[in-house]
């Protein structure tokens, strides 16, 4: 009886063992699966990081692309308006590429620090790195061309605002010319006339004497008029007699309905030509 007491507890002591094994051993692996996880986990953030940054140098370098050719584009024309396109796109060049220098140097570090060891991705640095040193380049050689265009720009704008100044000048010689001509185009077309019983005319010293205009009349009362323009006068009277020398040729003296006189000029050039004054006696 004590033999099988015995053998019976060495069993349950075999059992007891062998459960408390497995679970060991589990336990091992699953920390080793875990330490493995976080390893390739942190190895694909640091891949996707520097992923990220190579996408953002690229899109950089499409920018600065777009901008080069929005400036060649931009040298073709002339004036104020073509420098002002080149300037900002010059600036969006230099920020561009400013802010991929950052991002090249970020990657360096990146790639020092990772333990990431690919060569993939330094090659991918290296090229990213020429292609910074190409634009680099490419930017003297804009600048130069820019300060040429600047001085050719420069001449241009001097020889326009001479231009301009010039067109001024002679707009203003040309009103100025204008004003004159249209002045003595005028005066040429004045004439003044005054109807008026004898009492009258001599009030103003129209008649002087039995002379007509002269002596020092009163000009005042006379009424101006544009020969080309008024070529008809209303003398309100059934007398009139034209005291001025007129050729007969050139008007008629017609009765209205009233059997008043209307003075009727029938050619304005030669009616004038004797006198630019008009003076008429009515009664």
């Amino acid at each position: 009886m004590k033999k099988m007491i015995v053998l019976a507890i060495g069993a349950m002591m075999l059992v007891a063992c062998g459960q408390k094994g497995p679970k060991a051993e589990e336990v091992k692996i699953a920390q080793k699966t875990d330490s493995l996880n976080r390893i390739i986990q942190q190895k694909d953030n640091e891949i996707n990081d520097m992923v990220s940054t190579i996408n953002d140098i690229e899109e950089g370098f499409r920018a600065i692309n777009q901008a080069q050719n929005r400036v060649t584009v931009a040298q073709q024309g002339e004036g104020a308006n073509a420098v002002e396109r080149i300037r900002e796109n010059i600036q969006i060049i230099q920020q561009t590429m400013q802010h991929n220098r950052e991002l090249i140097n970020k990657m360096r570090n990146q790639l020092r620090q990772s333990s990431v060891a690919s060569d993939e991705l330094r090659r991918t640095l290296d090229n990213l790195t020429r292609q910074m040193e190409e634009k680099d380049a490419q930017m003297r050689q804009l600048r130069a061309e820019l300060e040429a265009k600047d001085v050719r720009i420069g001449e241009l704008d001097k020889e326009v605002t001479n231009l301009n100044t010039n067109v001024s000048s002679l707009k203003e010689e040309s009103s100025q010319k204008s004003q004159t001509i249209s002045v003595q185009d005028k005066q040429l077309n004045t004439a003044w006339f005054v109807y008026g019983t004898k009492k009258e005319l001599k009030e103003q010293r129209i008649i002087v004497d039995g002379k007509v205009l002269q002596s020092n009349f009163n000009r005042d009362y006379f009424t101006k008029i544009d020969i080309r323009v008024d070529k008809e006068i209303r003398l309100y009277s059934r007398s009139a007699q034209l005291l001025t020398s007129h050729p007969q040729a050139s008007y008629t003296l017609d009765r209205d309905a009233n059997k008043q006189y209307v003075l009727r000029i029938t050619n304005p050039q030669l009616f004038w030509s004797t006198s630019k004054y008009l003076v008429v006696l009515v009664k």
